[in-house]
């Protein structure tokens, strides 16, 4: 008679609004976890609930079977992965990286083929569904790399996120993810549109959601953003700033490969407005505020 299966070591890198609650997850799931932020008192919580804190990413590798990274951009990844102190400074046999930041499939790809010559292996595992999916461990996650390593890190994925589809092979994953990218922001824009039209309307603005919501111009944008747009709460869940450094990557792909987005870059240029107004560090959903200004309508609901 055997004993139970000895749970694979964890760590984290990146405990910003998404890295936070998936290694709290992580943490629930029985996982042994080791986290590091550039900031260490993000890790305070996590310490209080069983976490070891460490200061580098070198030694959250040396401690970990399997080490997340969930940072802001490419460069961001490669330095807490080949640079002074990094996750491969610390790697060892068996280890696993996997990134769940949206990055570039090209770099997704150069990161592997670095990852290959320094012995040890990587996944790309992007996400969608924003903090709330994070927080709920309802996220869907896209994965990009070997078949054998995705079914090694299968349940550990399985407790953060609902729905773990392989996509392919390195950088697949991620490309994958700005695919989504482009759906995430042109529903934010077709809501904002309804929403602020209904208001120039003068009809009432929740009855006109709900009928909407239940029809065949639902969304998930309109189903769970629309509501906070009204209410004017944009507090963040995925940030412009990252919206638009995904949309940046769809749209430098999208030249290499000689194919037309218009409505992305339609998105990426209201975005653009947005940010320069001071609203960079706001939800995605505060693109209507454009769209609000560009008509002169506000759609409220005041309480």
């Amino acid at each position: 008679m055997t004993g139970p299966t000895k749970q694979p070591r964890i760590g984290f890198v990146g405990l910003g609004i998404m890295g936070q609650p998936m290694a709290r997850n992580a943490l629930k799931a029985g996982f042994p976890i080791t986290v590091t932020n550039r900031t260490l008192t993000k890790a305070d919580a996590l310490a209080t609930a069983g976490a070891a804190v460490v200061k580098t990413p070198r030694e959250v590798a040396q401690r970990s079977d399997i080490v997340v990274t969930m940072v802001t951009s490419s460069p961001e990844v490669e330095t807490v992965t080949f640079g002074p102190d990094g996750i491969a400074d610390g790697a060892h046999d068996r280890l696993l990286v996997i990134d769940m930041s949206s990055i570039s499939p090209v770099a997704t790809r150069a990161f592997a083929e670095r990852a290959a010559e320094k012995g040890f292996k990587t996944l790309d595992a992007p996400v969608s569904g924003g903090e709330i999916g994070a927080i709920e461990a309802r996220l869907s996650i896209m994965v990009g790399g070997d078949e054998a390593d995705v079914e090694r890190a299968r349940p550990l994925l399985e407790a953060l996120g609902k729905t773990i589809v392989h996509i392919g092979g390195h950088g697949a994953g991620q490309a994958c993810k700005l695919a989504n990218q482009i759906a995430v922001a042109i529903n934010n824009l077709g809501v904002s549109e309804a929403l602020v039209f209904a208001a120039a309307m003068g009809i009432d603005l929740e009855r006109t959601r709900q009928v909407i919501a239940g029809g065949a111009g639902s969304s998930w944008a309109m189903q769970n953003y629309a509501p906070k747009m009204l209410a004017g709460d944009f507090k963040p869940g995925f940030m412009v700033d990252h919206q638009q450094k995904d949309l940046r990557n769809v749209l430098d792909a999208a030249f290499s490969a000689h194919i037309s987005l218009p409505g992305t870059s339609l998105a990426h240029a209201l975005y653009n407005a947005l940010q320069r107004d001071g609203g960079g560090r706001e939800g995605n959903l505060a693109i209507i505020k454009v769209i609000e200004a560009l008509s002169g309508v506000e759609a409220r609901i005041r309480s």
